[in-house]
């Protein structure tokens, strides 16, 4: 079987295969794998920024607690797709050039809500960081949809005229 499937792949029995390859062909993952992985690291992230959420109201640390919950669920969200699709190839979609302004944007969100609850402990700023992340989220996540993001434009360019 394993002649069958090195022939077919185009290898022959006698090439060394490169690290890259062996490293590759170690470290796959089948598809209900790849389907748990996401769901479990998606709904992870969903409940984090969630309870982060609820955590809000707390007096004194309330607002700490959720920028870091917030922040790392939306990670954990937007990491999850790295099961699904593999993470060289989740970062070259992420950097490609239609989505390069969107991604610059989600993660200096990331950091400046962190800086803003943990270093800075401005409260006012980390919420507006905040609010800017889901959106910054939110424009990157329609890139994936074909005509989203002009639908979008012309959309706000209605309202606004």
């Amino acid at each position: 079987m394993e002649k069958l499937k090195s022939a077919l792949s185009g290898r022959d029995e006698d090439e060394e295969s490169g690290i890259v390859t062996q490293i590759s062909d170690a470290t796959t993952l089948s598809w209900s794998t790849r389907i748990k992985g996401f769901l479990i690291c998606f709904i992870l992230g969903v409940v984090l920024s969630l309870l982060g959420s609820f955590l809000l109201f707390i007096p004194k640390n309330g607002l700490t607690i959720f920028a870091i919950l917030y922040t790392v669920g939306n990670i954990l969200s937007l990491s999850s797709t790295c099961f699904l699709m593999g993470p060289c190839n989740q970062l070259k979609k992420m950097f490609a050039p239609t989505r390069l302004i969107a991604t610059i944007v989600v993660i200096v969100c990331f950091a400046l809500t962190l800086m803003a609850a943990l270093w800075w402990q401005i409260a006012p700023l980390a919420i507006v960081f905040c609010v800017l992340q889901f959106l910054a989220l939110t424009w990157y996540s329609i890139s994936y949809i074909p005509f989203a993001r002009d639908a979008v434009k012309k959309c706000a360019g209605s309202c606004v005229a």
